[in-house]
C-alpha cells in the first residue's frame, strides 16, 4: 500500500513555487520597462539551471551506488543533515526577506542588462540555480527517507514532480494576473508543515549514520510500534509518506526530532507573527500582472 507522499508534494511546490515568482517578477518587469527582446536571456538562465539542478540530483542519486554499505549510509546520512540545514535556512530566508524580493532583484537585472548579453542569463541562472540544487538536494534526502519497503522511488519522485507542475502553473496564473492569493500565509503554514518533514529527515540521516556505525545506538530504541502500527498499514504509510515516521526509533533519533522541532519551530512562529517578518509577497508579484 502506497499513500501520497504529501512532504515531497509541498518540497516541490513551495520551492517551485519560490523558483517561478523569482522568474515571473524577472520577466514582468522587462516587460513594464519595454525591454521584452531581454526575455530569452532571463529563459536560457533558467534553462542552464534546471540542467544544473537535475545533474546534480542525478550525481546523488547514482553516485553513490558503487560504494560499500555502510559509505553509502555515511554519505547519504550527512547529506540528509546538510539538507536539513538548508531548508530550514530557506524557510527562514524567505520569512524574513519576501518583503524586498521585488526590489532585489529589479535592481539586479538593471545591472545585469546594462553589463552584458550573458550577465542577465546568469543572474537568472543563479536565482533559479539556487533554489534547484536545494529542491534536488532535499528531495533526494526526503525521498530516500519516504522510501517505499520494495526499494522504490516513483511515488516519492511523483510527489514532488506534482508540486513542481503546481507551481508552475500557480506562477503562470500570477503572470496574468488570474490567480491572487495570501502568499504570505501560504509560505508560512508550508514552512511549519516543511520542519516538520525535515525533523523526519534528520531523524533518518541519523540512523543512517548509526547504520555506517559512526554514531552509537542503533539497537537503543525509544520505543517500538511496529506492531501497532505495521509499516505496510494504511497508517504507518501515511506517517512515513508524510512525515517520515519510523515505526522503531532509537532514542538518538527520537532526541534529535525533538531537540530540532522545538527551538525551530518556536523561532519560526514567533518571526512570523511579529510585523517586521509579515511579507507581503503578494505586493512583491505585483509586476507580474502587468500583461
Amino acid at each position: 500500500m502506497t499513500s501520497f507522499p504529501l512532504g515531497n508534494y509541498l518540497i516541490g511546490l513551495r520551492e517551485g513555487l519560490e523558483a517561478s515568482l523569482v522568474v515571473v517578477i524577472l520577466i514582468a518587469y522587462l516587460v513594464k520597462t519595454e525591454r521584452r527582446e531581454l526575455i530569452p536571456r532571463i529563459w536560457l538562465g533558467v534553462a542552464a539551471a534546471v540542467l544544473v539542478s537535475l545533474a546534480f540530483g542525478a550525481l546523488l542519486t547514482f553516485g553513490p551506488r558503487h560504494l560499500t554499505f555502510e559509505a553509502q549510509e555515511a554519505i547519504g546520512g550527512t547529506l540528509s543533515i546538510v539538507a536539513v540545514g538548508f531548508v530550514t535556512w530557506m524557510v527562514f530566508w524567505m520569512a524574513r526577506h519576501a518583503r524586498g524580493l521585488s526590489g532585489e532583484l529589479h535592481g539586479k537585472i538593471d545591472t545585469a542588462a546594462e553589463a552584458g548579453r550573458a550577465s542577465l542569463a546568469f543572474v537568472a541562472l543563479l536565482a533559479v540555480g539556487r533554489e534547484g540544487l536545494e529542491t534536488a538536494l532535499f528531495l533526494w534526502a526526503a525521498t530516500q527517507a519516504a522510501t517505499s519497503s520494495d526499494g522504490s522511488t516513483a511515488t516519492p519522485l511523483l510527489g514532488a514532480l506534482l508540486g513542481i507542475l503546481t507551481a508552475v502553473a500557480m506562477g503562470f496564473a500570477f503572470y496574468k494576473g488570474v490567480l491572487r492569493i495570501n502568499l504570505s500565509m501560504f509560505f508560512k503554514w508550508t514552512g511549519a508543515i516543511l520542519i516538520l518533514v525535515a525533523a523526519g529527515v534528520l531523524a533518518y540521516g541519523i540512523h543512517d549514520l548509526q547504520e555506517a556505525g559512526i554514531l552509537p545506538g542503533l539497537n537503543n530504541l525509544a520505543f517500538d510500534v511496529s506492531e501497532q502500527v505495521p509499516p505496510s498499514s494504511w497508517l504507518g504509510t501515511l506517517l512515513k509518506g508524510t512525515l517520515n515516521f519510523s515505526p522503531a526509533t532509537t532514542w538518538l533519533e527520537a532526541i534529535a526530532w525533538v531537540a530540532y522541532v522545538i527551538p525551530t519551530m518556536t523561532l519560526f512562529l514567533f518571526r512570523m507573527r511579529t510585523p517586521r517578518n509579515r511579507p507581503s509577497v503578494a505586493s512583491s508579484a505585483q509586476p507580474a500582472h502587468t500583461p
